[in-house]
């Protein structure tokens, strides 16, 4: 059974735009899922409708076997426990300490009394501490997060998103602010959680060359619809001039 399902989803800003037009696919647990595409053509919205942080205009979105496009606020909480987010600019309380931040990560668990005086268990803290340790960022845990390079604060998103528990990580553009080596840095990362940890693993990437060598499975969108959904090792450069409508498909190169 799929872990996440779009059925025929369609949405519409301000009932002019339209940013997704009877969008269907079905993402199983465990899979690594690229979406590629142009600027503005659909990849963000699709994952802020999983996340329910937009709502659909037509169509339904099942998630962990529920239709979370019918969600109350109570609902969406829960889901959002099941969705960690890593964003492009990352998203840090940049005064905070990195461990701070990560421990952030459990407050879709607590009370907001409880969230906003800071209290974490033992256990939790330990949790984080084991995942900064997996993610080479030890000795930034008592680091201001102001501090970091950007390789280093996208680590930090990641691990606040692990420390959520999460069935699935949506990863919105996580390497568009990096430069390439610390873009391959995170990439790995990813690539590593997907396969160790059993995680699902949805990322947006504007870069063909990257999402060919890391998703097992590539959708291509542009102007809001699915133009190809397969393997990497499938995608021509012809169904690349497509979906881009440009010659970004030469931008093909081992990104490993």
């Amino acid at each position: 059974m799929p872990i996440l399902e779009f059925k025929n989803v369609s949405k519409v800003y301000n009932n002019t735009t339209k940013a997704l037009t009877d969008v269907s696919f079905s993402v199983d647990e465990g899979e690594f899922v690229s979406i590629i595409g142009p600027s503005g053509s659909g990849k963000s919205t699709i994952l802020r409708c999983i996340n329910r942080l937009v709502d659909v205009t037509q169509g339904s979105i099942f998630f962990d076997g529920h239709d979370i496009s019918q969600a109350d606020k109570k609902e969406i909480r829960e889901i959002r426990k099941k969705a960690g987010m890593i964003f492009q600019h990352y998203n840090l309380v940049n005064r905070l300490s990195v461990i701070e931040n990560v421990l952030h990560g459990r407050l879709g668990y607590k009370s907001s009394i409880v969230g906003a005086v800071g209290h974490y268990t033992e256990e939790e803290k330990e949790r984080a501490f084991h995942i900064l340790a997996m993610l080479g960022l030890t000795e930034q845990a008592y680091k201001r997060c102001d501090e970091l390079s950007g390789g280093q604060k996208q680590r930090v998103g990641i691990a606040r998103s692990l420390m959520q528990e999460p069935r699935v990580l949506l990863c919105d553009e996580p390497i568009a602010s990096l430069d390439p080596s610390s873009a391959k840095v995170i990439m790995d990362y990813l690539e590593y959680i997907n396969e160790t940890m059993k995680i699902t693993c949805i990322a947006n990437l504007h870069q063909v060359d990257v999402a060919m060598a890391y998703a097992k499975r590539i959708i291509g969108i542009t102007g809001g619809q699915i133009l190809y959904d397969g393997p990497p090792e499938k995608l021509t450069k012809a169904q690349i001039y497509e979906i881009y409508q440009s010659d970004e498909g030469e931008l093909i190169t081992d990104a490993k």
